[in-house]
């Protein structure tokens, strides 16, 4: 469904409805695509209301080139999982994934992500 593309564009929906879309990394694996983010983020926010979300995907910028997928997305919290989702991103992204931990490690933003599974 992903292959070949860096960024996804994971829509998730406000209570009134109305869609807020953001592009992200991601990474697919165990029939799941992981994502990270920002725990206090507003699509980890929207998710706490709904689990609905839409997935394409899009270039950085966000423009979508790839068509929308109903999904499902929860905040994991399991260790193991967690684990998984790091381990899967590292291997995608690499080097650009060990830069953006160490920054996120010194500035004390590490410990506060919150990993997301969806499921299309």
């Amino acid at each position: 469904m992903l292959e070949g593309e860096s960024y996804l564009s994971l829509a998730t929906f406000r209570r009134d409805g109305r869609e807020v879309a953001t592009p992200v990394w991601f990474a697919e694996g165990d029939g799941a695509v992981w994502v990270f983010t920002a725990g206090d983020s507003g699509k980890v926010k929207r998710l706490r209301n709904s689990p609905r979300a839409r997935v394409a995907a899009c270039d950085a910028r966000g423009n979508v080139h790839g068509p929308w997928h109903e999904a499902q997305a929860r905040i994991v919290s399991a260790p193991d999982a967690i684990a998984r989702a790091n381990a899967l991103l590292l291997a995608k992204y690499g080097w650009q994934m060990r830069v953006l931990d160490l920054f996120s490690r010194l500035s004390g933003r590490y410990s506060r992500r919150a990993y997301l599974e969806i499921r299309v």
